[in-house]
């Protein structure tokens, strides 16, 4: 298959051009959860063309650390209809996750003109994924790699609109791990999944769809691969960052839409019997958006089956199946 720029690619690869590691090389100063990307900024001279590669055709070297150890970083993002959904947001996390792991800093505007060749290059879908990996690199090679695959967008209508089967589970340790223990790196997002993808296995042994891990002393955190929104009356929280969790980017753009509506938001630490007492609840990604849970460990919960819709449409443009 060729890259002639006139033909679309199905599900495709394009490799970054990345910065040279050495053992100890500081991850950019200004790179905080919600610094900004640049936003349409042309793209330097110097830098090599962005070049997409089909996926059946993409190789990654088998001793890059991203393969054998997990030693790396990612991001998924949602592109709706030709539109990126926060991807601002998603290269300032992708920067904070690389200072936590002490990878050299990432050239946010090199993974940001490779996912716009990506997605200009893919046959044109309502919703595609891009997922950005950056990577510690070849052992010993003293440098990082990194690539941008796009990808067909899963079906996500049952998701969004019947809503979906969650069960709790117990994570293991303290809510407060993240200060007792940052060398455990919660709050970065790495390629080290296997936990998560266990979690799921189990939850589906349980006959359910997703997972909330819930702490040792009874505080919930997080889903595998969403944050969870919880709704008393008025009233829509989410737990705190500072509990050791990923920063939603999806639940940052939902609690802007809640507060334009009027609701009032909050982070903070959420016990178990509070998520269980909860009018409604709902698990915030990239993929899904916006999924309502209709049942918690086996009981039913309500779904507002309006709000979900306008929160899909206002926040993101998707209509609710």
């Amino acid at each position: 298959m060729t890259d002639d720029s006139n033909q679309k690619l199905g599900d495709l690869v394009v490799f970054v051009d990345t910065p040279s590691a050495t053992p100890d090389a500081p991850a950019a100063e200004d790179a905080t959860p919600d610094a900004p990307a640049a936003k349409d900024a042309p793209a330097d001279e110097t830098s090599p063309t962005p070049h997409p590669v089909p996926l059946a055709e993409a190789a990654v070297n088998v001793g890059d650390l991203a393969v054998s150890r997990g030693d790396g970083i990612f991001e998924s993002i949602a592109v709706i209809g030709g539109r990126f959904i926060a991807l601002g947001p998603h290269l300032a996390r992708l920067a904070h996750s690389a200072e936590l792991l002490e990878l050299p800093a990432p050239d946010l505007a090199a993974f940001e003109r490779a996912a716009r060749a990506g997605v200009d290059a893919h046959t044109a879908e309502p919703e595609l994924l891009v997922k950005l990996v950056y990577s510690r690199g070849i052992e010993g090679d003293g440098r990082a790699s990194g690539w941008v695959q796009v990808l067909s967008g899963a079906n996500h209508a049952e998701a969004r609109g019947r809503g979906i089967r969650v069960v709790t589970l117990d994570r293991g340790y303290r809510h407060d791990i993240a200060t007792t223990s940052p060398w455990l790196l919660q709050g970065a997002k790495t390629l080290s999944y296997a936990l998560n993808k266990a979690a799921l296995r189990e939850a589906a042994r349980r006959g359910a769809d997703d997972v909330v891990f819930v702490s040792s002393d009874d505080v919930v955190l997080e889903a595998p691969t969403s944050n969870v929104l919880v709704r008393h009356g008025d009233l829509f929280r989410t737990p705190r960052t500072d509990l050791g969790i990923l920063a939603g980017t999806t639940q940052a753009a939902v609690f802007d839409t809640l507060d334009r509506l009027g609701f009032e938001t909050a982070e903070t630490v959420l016990s178990t019997a509070e998520l269980a007492a909860a009018d409604n609840i709902w698990l915030l990604s990239s993929g899904r958006l916006v999924a309502p849970v209709r049942e918690l460990d086996g009981r039913a919960v309500a779904v507002d089956h309006e709000l979900t819709a306008k929160l899909l449409d206002e926040t993101f443009g998707v209509l609710a199946p």
